[in-house]
């Protein structure tokens, strides 16, 4: 096969090697906020008119708005380890519009709606924006939009339209031989601090009079008269209306385990750039970046002049566990170095001090379904697929526009009502799962040439990705 520009320009093993020394296996983002307040382990049974499953964005989310909506509303938030300290902690910081995953999967999948399903993502990201506004919610957020790069030939054709970008025009916004050509997409995503935001939802969450609770995964989940008890291992509460905000570990709603499988991407933050390293590759405008590959890279700069670089792999482990040893991975790190120097080789000698992983809950539509259960009394959402950060507030109106039994734009949507085929059971899904992944690699070595595999998933709307 041939061999790709991160093959072609691969700087020495002895680069790779002294980058990573030193770095640690934790998150970033989490590190940077210093001293988080702790919230206590729910201990005793509770009462509540809603209580939410779930302290990461989405969860936190749905704290904010429910309180919003109903002041008056009792509401708590269960949380199994420390908010944040899963997917919410863990991304890149993308905060994109998109509620569809991007462009050709909304138009893909619902092109009657996608207009409205657009028009839906910018306000959510106005409001977004404006919510961080209103409750001084400091996450270094930067809507500075995001630049779309090929990096191979093939990709450059896919490119060319009157937002095309040559390649001179493209490394005058970020100085990388490996750029071909781009574009631009300038007002629809922003760059967060997701350690910051997670700090920020749960302050206002809290000031609003939510009652968050830490260290306090539920266990069940059962009918009790006209409303629902979740039960943790040291307490339960009993609430009219329950939303559900689990991620990628598995549902308390039983039928819905196979519409998401947990898939562990890979990420990489730097020691901040002196400014002549900032010179050499410029990055004025602080652009998101992604490439065009299957297996597609995603980087960005912090506030501090750190470069976060991951993507790439998208692990799949057996049974779909979800477990804190696969967070460290040194074949996906070692492979993100080599590629991150391919990409800027006038930052060798440049160091990595964060590394670490965690689970993405993918979907077989590549975004987010939501679904009722126990007649109207339970709403769930997952699948988000990597671009939550932004499509999490979104999800989180939905489910209490549904849970409330509320006829909203956003129920009627068909994306909202439509639920996603779910993934096979194993044995059958880790093979399978491997043999997706194998040819979108292969795909890659072949100027984009799908192989018969690919396009029959993708003639059934079907796909596997971070």
């Amino acid at each position: 096969m041939k061999p790709t520009v991160f093959e072609r320009l691969a700087p020495p093993d002895s680069v790779i090697k002294a980058s990573l020394e030193g770095s640690v296996n934790r998150p970033f983002w989490l590190d940077d906020v210093g001293e988080r307040p702790s919230y206590p382990t729910l201990q005793g049974d509770e009462q509540a008119d809603l209580v939410i499953v779930g302290g990461g964005f989405l969860g936190l989310w749905t704290a904010i708005l429910a309180k919003e909506r109903e002041p008056q509303r009792s509401v708590i938030l269960l949380e199994g380890h420390s908010f944040g300290w899963s997917a919410s902690g863990r991304n890149g910081g993308f905060c994109d519009h998109s509620i569809t995953h991007g462009e050709e999967n909304g138009r893909t999948r619902w092109p009657e709606e996608f207009d409205q399903l657009e028009a839906l993502g910018h306000q959510n990201l106005d409001e977004f924006e404006a919510t961080l506004k209103r409750y001084g919610i400091d996450c270094d957020f930067e809507r500075t939009g995001v630049l779309t790069v090929a990096v191979e030939p093939y990709q450059d054709e896919a490119l060319r339209g009157p937002d095309y970008l040559s390649a001179e025009r493209i490394r005058a916004e970020v100085d990388s031989p490996t750029f071909l050509s781009g574009h631009w997409r300038r007002n629809t995503t922003a760059m967060v601090h997701p350690g910051k935001l997670v700090v920020g939802l749960a302050r206002v969450a809290g000031q609003l009079g939510v009652r968050l609770f830490e260290n306090s995964p539920a266990k069940g989940l059962q009918e009790v008269g006209k409303g629902m008890r979740v039960s943790t291992a040291e307490g339960s509460v009993t609430a009219g209306r329950v939303v559900l905000a689990t991620n990628a570990f598995p549902s308390l709603l039983m039928r819905y385990r196979l519409h998401t499988i947990p898939v562990y991407d890979y990420v990489l933050m730097s020691e901040p750039l002196s400014p002549a390293q900032l010179a050499s590759i410029g990055w004025k405008n602080r652009q998101g970046i992604g490439d065009m590959a299957n297996q597609f890279h995603y980087y960005r700069i912090t506030r501090s002049n750190r470069i976060l670089f991951g993507g790439y792999d998208a692990v799949y482990y057996f049974c779909g566990t979800v477990d804190p040893k696969y967070d460290n991975r040194p074949v996906s790190f070692e492979k993100l170095a080599s590629h991150f120097f391919t990409t800027f080789p006038q930052l060798q000698g440049l160091r990595f001090t964060h590394r670490w992983g965690g689970a993405i809950d993918t979907s077989t539509r590549f975004c987010a379904f939501y679904t009722l259960a126990f007649g109207g009394k339970v709403a769930y959402a997952a699948g988000f697929t990597g671009l939550g950060v932004g499509a999490t507030r979104f999800a989180a109106n939905v489910l209490l526009d549904k849970v409330e039994g509320r006829d909203t734009e956003r129920t009627r949507l068909r994306m909202v009502r439509e639920v996603p085929l779910p993934f096979p059971p194993e044995p059958i899904a880790y093979p399978t799962i491997q043999a997706v992944r194998w040819s979108l690699n292969r795909a890659d070595h072949r100027d984009g040439k799908r192989n018969l595999l690919l396009r029959t998933l993708d003639a059934l709307g079907l796909g596997f990705d971070s």
